[in-house]
């Protein structure tokens, strides 16, 4: 069986895919400003090589692991949601399967 990072179009299709979930953060009135300000460039690469390695694929990720980088945000129920409900959308625009999209969830 093929691995989720296969599924998912490997680094390529990740990538797409986790740029169009930051996109969908930034518009995201629940959580926009968490983002705001921020380096997308940055924030975009590395969330893509978090997924990227939490999904099977080459083990790039260099940052903090995600109790530690979102330590002292706060974040409460709905601004988690909200980042889920990105997430499925993203994984929606992308065709992704519902199996897929649980154990995408699971890395999250």
């Amino acid at each position: 069986m093929a691995t989720l990072f296969e599924r998912l179009g490997g680094t390529e299709g990740i990538t797409r895919i986790v740029s169009d979930l930051v996109d969908l953060h930034l518009t995201n009135p629940r959580i926009a400003t968490l983002f705001a300000g921020g380096d997308l460039a940055k924030l975009k690469h590395r969330a893509a090589t978090f997924f990227i390695s939490g999904s099977g694929g080459p083990n790039t990720y260099e940052g903090k692991d995600m109790l530690s980088a979102h330590k002292g945000m706060n974040i409460d129920d709905e601004e988690f949601n909200a980042v889920l409900d990105d997430a499925l959308a993203a994984l929606s625009k992308h065709n992704v399967g519902q199996p897929e999209k649980e154990e995408v969830l699971f890395i999250l």
